[in-house]
């Protein structure tokens, strides 16, 4: 499956639009992640925990707009764009979406 924040495949024609397709997932902090986070904090440096946690979520949240678009018929997602917000105190939500398409 073709998938690009572009509004076209490069290369390929559009041939069938089925709307706007989404995934999302919807994270909590981990205690250890958090007591390396505290410490790093005073330390400095990058936050690998987090950084692995939004990569694990990003991928999951993909996986099931694909998976969305592929049950329209799709084989590619065009205009793909992410958004994060916070659920609740510790929790946040990865949502991605764009516009299924068939592309030849």
């Amino acid at each position: 499956m073709f998938l690009t924040n572009t509004e076209e495949v490069p290369g390929k024609k559009i041939t069938t639009f089925y709307g706007v397709v989404s995934g999302s997932t919807v994270r909590a902090k981990h205690a250890g992640r958090d007591l390396m986070a505290g410490i790093k904090n005073v330390f400095g440096g990058e936050l690998k925990g987090y950084t692995e946690l939004l990569q694990e979520s990003r991928d999951e949240a993909i996986d099931r707009m694909k998976s969305q678009a592929k049950q329209l018929g799709a084989n590619a997602v065009v205009n793909v764009r992410f958004s994060t917000s916070s659920v609740a105190a510790g929790a946040s939500e990865i949502y991605v979406y764009g516009t299924a398409v068939s592309v030849e």
